[in-house]
């Protein structure tokens, strides 16, 4: 464990300690789980870190360009912050999502995508936007060359990339493009909830999540990640104030079993969102409640021995 990292998990443990002395963490109560928990924190603490490094480096163009070996879709999105094209900004933090990073094949789905397979014209936002059925069309005649090139990371792995199934890339794409543009574009979306909802950072984000549901194939965990994403990367002043466990699978058992002590302590998921709401409050952690969430999914897991997950 890095020097830092070694101050960080002693801050989360006496943290830990000063809330278990009012509201029982019984699943910590074994030293092994508390051990594997707090490292757990610290890679999701990274993780989120890492973004923010992204976000204040300057890139060059490369990082942006599908053509080259260097294209990174959210070294990209800083790149366009940077260069205030926010459209693109957002597109590609949409791409990086619905495709995700594959372990083996990184983020080929989105490089194949967006540079249109090495052609002159990327399907970028504004081409995209302008003519989703065009884009379709590209995707149905090129899905299999696409397929054999790269896959979707873990977190999308039962995404389908057929453009024409109501639940593949195709409609994926075109919902979300119609989202969007029934505000103009990224811009003014994030302004139109703001005039509805504040500028409360937590209540415009469970607003803009609650909105896109209208984005096909989008559940929880894809809301989740694009609109923590768009926070991250400063896109917009949003951050999520709910782990939001309604339709989790990973972080539901891990939130039972710290709170409860095993993963079927019989424990409501509002009042598992109650106490980590409580929790996150006490850590007092940048994005505390993405930490908490992809904390909590890694640890139950195996909770007496610490694995480190990359994504």
């Amino acid at each position: 464990m890095r020097p830092k990292d070694v101050i960080l998990a002693r801050q989360i443990n006496a943290n830990l300690s000063s809330f278990n002395r009012t509201e029982r963490l019984l699943g910590i109560d074994n030293q092994a789980h508390r051990d594997c928990l707090i490292k757990q924190v610290i890679d999701s603490v990274r993780r989120i870190e890492y973004v923010t490094v992204i976000r204040n480096k300057i890139h060059g163009p490369s990082c942006a360009d599908a053509k080259s070996s260097a294209f990174d879709p959210l070294k990209a999105a800083a790149f366009h912050i940077q260069n205030a094209n926010i459209d693109e900004a957002f597109w590609l933090v949409f791409l990086s999502i619905h495709f995700g990073k594959n372990k083996r094949t990184k983020w080929r789905l989105v490089q194949d995508i967006y540079g249109g397979l090495g052609n002159s014209s990327f399907w970028d936002w504004a081409r995209t936007s302008a003519d989703p059925n065009g884009f379709c069309q590209w995707l149905s005649v090129n899905e299999s060359v696409i397929r054999s090139n790269g896959s979707f990371g873990n977190h999308r792995k039962y995404q389908s990339l057929n453009a024409t199934e109501p639940n593949g890339t195709g409609a994926a794409i075109a919902s979300y493009i119609t989202w969007v543009r029934s505000h103009q574009n990224h811009q003014n979306l994030i302004v139109n909830a703001q005039n509805i909802i504040g500028n409360d950072p937590r209540v415009l984000f469970h607003y803009l999540y609650n909105s896109m549901s209208v984005v096909s194939s989008f559940g929880r965990m894809a809301k989740f990640d694009y609109l923590t994403m768009v926070g991250k990367l400063g896109l917009a002043l949003i951050e999520p104030g709910t782990p939001y466990l309604h339709g989790a699978s990973g972080p539901v058992p891990g939130a039972r079993l710290l709170f409860g002590g095993t993963v079927n302590a019989q424990i409501s998921i509002t009042d598992l969102e109650d106490c980590l709401n409580r929790l996150e409050a006490h850590l007092g952690l940048y994005f505390g409640m993405q930490v908490l969430e992809d904390a909590l999914c890694n640890w139950q897991k195996n909770p007496i021995q610490y694995s480190h997950f990359g994504g």
